[in-house]
């Protein structure tokens, strides 16, 4: 766009919104404006919302591009959309007209709001933050960042059903799961999985190399996971599923060195299709990677080996496992069979696999969601590659992601649950993936606005990115970042829930509810490090925000 041009227009009632804080953001009197705050590429759709006690029908926001000093462009406030929580009045803004390059604020009635960037490479910065994250969350002997080798003994002990078996396994290594010290091979094979496939979607995008180690530094943190993933199938048709139990969360806040129990954490066993899809997938797809880039053959040997010996045995397991406490259990198996099927085949070019992954993937459909147990659109991705018609299942998601988009005031996709903050980012996910499929920019709407909820276009005006905005995060369920005094890069917040859904759970906050006068029935979050519920992160939604991020991002 010209950067002389100003455009001005009344704008409609559509159902957007933006980013900014209560006590942090910028108050104009008793006005918040709610955009993406780090910014956004050139092409992108640019939109925001404004809450407010004052009826603002008729006045004008000024887009002033901070270097030149010039407004670009000038809008005039149409009518309320209608009130949002304690706030009377609401307003939308859409901005996509501005695409120079540049740093810009927004001026309102001599208020100013704070910058924001147009840049091709808007993005690296927080596809550099969030990789960090998984260093934080290593365990054992594997380099971690702001902690020190712990959990040297794991797993000391293995529980098989009702048997307890004084057989040490060596678990050492892989991620911890959370702000807690335990460890998951469901969520470990999503997570490795997710980062290895954000790398063959888009290798051009994960090249970069900052710690100069020569291999792609998104493919080093993979292989963290990878190592702890091939010995957790300790036995043919066994894995440890689950490293350490409940009393890890009974012992108080810690360190992970100073861990008291570092020497009494025991192995969960079991088995199941859902786990064996994700692990094989996992596998496989590691083989390619390890052969075909970095050209070493003998660990893509053991990979693909894995993954032959497991697949074998698929028809004579549970179909889902019920090891362990409790935590990460999937409610069926089909997507990820069809997942590890599709992956499998790929591999070795096994024809059996393929019809597998048809029979497994037109059998779980349309999953219409995101969590670390619902990737039906992993497999419909990989399988439409061979037959079109599957895209058609992550066709019938984005259209209902989009139906319920569009009847919300934040534009968010899905309803509020435990991982909110994955769910949106599973949705630009899906989207993206789409779109690579049919070359169609139908839900890049959709996208943009599920990512921009994440940095700050949502009600409380935070971005859910630890240091990442001008708003952010802070004060994580999480151990680690406590101790280190909040800092925590890359962490990734779980986001809002209901007030209802809450109620399933007594948590003595910490503090006083800074985004109290943002809160409604229908969206809750606090920023306070005992809320487990809404403030902790997680490796696999980092996992997923890695993948959206790094197709934003340009090196």
């Amino acid at each position: 766009m010209n950067k002389h041009i100003k455009y001005i227009f009344f704008l409609l009632p559509v159902i957007l919104f933006t980013c900014n804080s209560i006590s942090e953001g910028v108050a104009l009197k008793d006005i918040y404006i709610r955009i993406n705050q780090i910014g956004y590429l050139p092409g992108d759709l640019k939109s925001g919302v404004i809450l407010s006690n004052t009826n603002l029908s008729s006045k004008k926001i000024k887009f002033i591009n901070e270097e030149q000093n010039d407004e670009v462009l000038s809008i005039i406030l149409g009518t309320s959309i209608g009130p949002y929580g304690d706030f009377k009045y609401s307003y939308t803004f859409d901005f996509t007209r501005v695409k120079e390059k540049g740093k810009y604020f927004l001026e309102f009635e001599n208020n100013k709001s704070y910058k924001f960037e147009i840049s091709n490479n808007i993005y690296n910065h927080v596809v550099d933050s969030l990789l960090q994250f998984y260093k934080v969350q290593r365990c054992g002997y594997t380099n971690p960042y702001l902690h020190q080798v712990c959990h040297k003994a794991d797993v000391t002990k293995l529980i098989n059903n009702k048997d307890t078996l004084n057989t040490p396994i060596d678990l050492t290594g892989g991620w911890h799961d959370a702000g807690d010290y335990t460890k998951f091979v469901n969520t470990i094979a999503y997570t490795t999985y997710t980062l290895l496939f954000a790398y063959e979607f888009a290798p051009e995008k994960f090249e970069f190399d900052n710690d100069k180690s020569g291999v792609p530094d998104i493919l080093e943190e993979a292989k963290i996971g990878l190592d702890w993933l091939i010995r957790s199938n300790f036995e043919m048709d066994k894995f440890v599923t689950q490293v350490q139990d409940w009393r890890d969360q009974q012992v108080g806040w810690r360190m992970p060195e100073k861990d008291p129990l570092e020497y009494d954490r025991p192995g969960f066993v079991g088995m199941g299709k859902n786990l064996l899809g994700m692990y094989v997938a996992s596998m496989s797809i590691a083989s390619r990677i390890w052969r075909e880039r970095l050209h070493y053959d003998e660990f893509a040997e053991i990979c693909l080996t894995k993954a032959e010996n497991l697949y074998s045995i698929k028809d004579k397991i549970p179909n889902v496992d019920s090891s362990g406490t409790g935590m990460y259990q999937d409610k069926n198996y089909l997507g990820k069979m069809a997942l590890g099927s599709v992956e499998f085949y790929l591999a070795t070019n096994r024809e059996d696999a393929l019809a597998d992954a048809v029979n497994y993937a037109d059998q779980a459909g349309s999953d219409y969601w995101w969590s670390w147990g619902d990737i039906n659109s992993l497999a419909d991705y990989k399988l439409a590659k061979i037959y079109p018609r599957f895209k058609d299942y992550i066709y019938n998601n984005l259209v209902a992601f989009n139906t319920t988009k569009n009847s919300k005031l934040f534009s968010e996709g899905a309803a509020y649950s435990w991982g909110t903050t994955n769910t949106l980012l599973g949705i630009s996910l899906q989207a993206i993936l789409y779109k690579d499929l049919s070359n169609s920019t139908q839900f890049d709407s959709l996208a943009v606005l599920e990512r921009d909820y994440i940095l700050g276009r949502n009600q409380w005006g935070v971005s859910f990115i630890s240091k990442v905005g001008t708003t952010y995060t802070k004060n994580f369920h999480h151990q680690i970042g406590y101790f280190n005094k909040g800092y925590l890069p890359g962490a990734l917040a779980a986001g809002p829930v209901t007030k209802e859904f809450m109620k399933n759970y007594k948590i003595e906050y910490d503090s006083y509810d800074k985004y109290k006068s943002f809160q409604t029935d229908f969206a809750y979050y606090r920023d306070d490090r005992h809320d487990y519920i809404t403030n902790e992160p997680t490796i696999t939604s980092n996992a997923t925000a890695l993948f959206v991020f790094g197709y934003y991002s340009q090196r």
